[in-house]
């Protein structure tokens, strides 16, 4: 079979682009042909991914149409004539961002809307959770399933060293991580109260760290700012690293002791498993598909009390015994996500198509 997939946009470091090189890393090694189109490439993907215009991007027995945002791959995904498959990686809802850019609020409006247009031009919908298939479904979606995200695990354990960045990270301070852009559902700010009542209650030697794009919200990264002002914390206590390469978000991770995670809005949540993978013992507030993928791995917390959150923040970071057992439950959820696993589903999903393929051109 030829299977393609269909992005937006091609963008380095991007979960969506390059967990769709995976798959299709994965869809040849099954035996199939496989290509990747983009309406945008980055220029240094320029040689892996092919522009949608194309005409070859339609001639397809299976396209995969990764679903994030809204874009004009819709309408030609309505129109194309192979098996249509979406992937649905989940869409923020609207209302998060509303007080800070009523642009992005728009878009996340429109993304929501175009997504509730689709169920008759879908012939399978598989979400990246059970959470987003179940919003799939919710959605009139008739045939729907689960494909994970395709994750290389092992890229950041086999990152080269940093040793400035690491002298730095290792000047005696705990080191709570935050991975991820700067976003209101995020809940940022969150963090920041987190870490008044851990100085307050537990020890005044730590450190937060943001590691991730602080331009996508402006106004709610200065919103975050101006929190910490207002609390009249130490603003060095807070490092806000913008987008760093792989080796230099190995070195973050090596030196946390614990990752934090206070998001309300995940689709999934791809940091949770790289923690997880660099052996940083997890604490996060159980919202959206996070307490699907942590799946009883970590420490999760529910309802969102930020006072007994930084207990179990302590907890963590100090009690040797409890962040052997958490790394430990962790390692053994990381089995699901190896590609092995990814791979054996998305050969499913294929024989899926394939299968249906074959009865659509049977009929008169």
């Amino acid at each position: 079979m030829i299977v393609h997939q269909w992005i937006p946009a091609a963008h380095r470091g991007d979960a969506v682009g390059d967990s769709a090189r995976r798959v299709r890393a994965l869809v040849r090694a099954l035996g199939h042909e496989s290509e990747i189109f983009a309406l945008s490439i980055d220029e240094d993907l320029r040689d892996d991914i092919r522009p949608f215009e194309e005409p070859a991007a339609q001639r397809a027995d299976v396209v995969l149409y990764h679903y994030a945002l809204p874009s004009l791959l819709s309408e030609a995904f309505a129109r194309v004539d192979g098996f249509r498959v979406l992937h649905y990686h989940n869409v923020t809802p609207a209302h998060f961002f509303a007080p800070y850019d009523a642009d992005i609020a728009r878009l996340a409006a429109l993304g929501r809307e175009e997504l509730a247009s689709l169920p008759d031009a879908t012939d399978l919908a598989v979400g990246v959770s059970e959470f987003n298939r179940l919003e799939l479904e919710a959605l009139g979606f008739r045939r729907t399933g689960v494909l994970p995200l395709a994750l290389d695990l092992d890229r950041l354990a086999q990152a080269p060293p940093r040793p400035a960045l690491e002298k730095i990270l290792g000047d005696g301070l705990k080191n709570f991580l935050f991975v991820g852009r700067i976003a209101p559902n995020k809940k940022i700010e969150d963090h920041i109260r987190l870490a008044e009542f851990y100085k307050r209650y537990v020890d005044t030697q730590y450190r937060f760290v943001f590691v991730g794009r602080t331009e996508a919200v402006p106004r709610y990264y200065a919103a975050i700012r101006g929190l910490v002002v207002e609390y009249k914390m130490l603003g060095e206590r807070f490092l806000f690293t913008g987008a760093v390469p792989d080796a230099e978000l190995a070195a973050y991770y090596r030196h946390a002791s614990v990752y934090v995670s206070l998001s309300e809005h995940e689709g999934f949540c791809v940091p949770l498993v790289e923690a997880m993978a660099m052996q940083v013992p997890v604490l996060a507030f159980g919202a959206a598909a996070i307490p699907e993928t942590l799946a009883g791995a970590g420490v999760m917390f529910h309802p969102k009390d930020l006072e007994f959150a930084a207990e179990l923040l302590a907890e963590l970071a100090y009690n040797r015994r409890l962040r052997e057992r958490v790394v430990a439950g962790q390692r053994a959820r990381l089995e699901a996500f190896r590609l092995e696993a990814v791979s054996a589903r998305l050969a499913e999903v294929l024989a899926e198509a394939g299968g249906s393929r074959r009865e659509m051109d049977r009929q008169p």
